[in-house]
């Protein structure tokens, strides 16, 4: 249950950071920020993976809050590019 209520926490400032960052007035909403921050952190997973590889073992990159937020900012660009938020 703690993870879950981290995940969220997390997923909902690293989400809050990149729409900021962002600008243009993205009405995202509790929901649509955690989610963005969730994805985001995934997505900045993926990119730091491309320049060093997990731990043994481990699945996913553990991104930190900064490769978070700029796989948030990705994935906000990306959702604007297909006209999808």
């Amino acid at each position: 249950m703690g993870l879950v209520i981290r995940t969220v926490i997390v997923g909902l400032v690293v989400g809050g950071v990149a729409a900021w960052l962002y600008g243009g007035g993205l009405r995202l909403g509790w929901v649509g920020t955690i989610a963005i921050g969730i994805g985001g952190s995934f997505v900045g997973g993926a990119i730091a993976s491309l320049f060093s590889k997990p731990r043994d073992g481990e699945v996913v990159h553990p991104a930190g809050c900064l490769m978070s937020i700029l796989g948030a900012l990705v994935l906000i660009f990306a959702l604007r590019l297909f006209h999808l938020l």
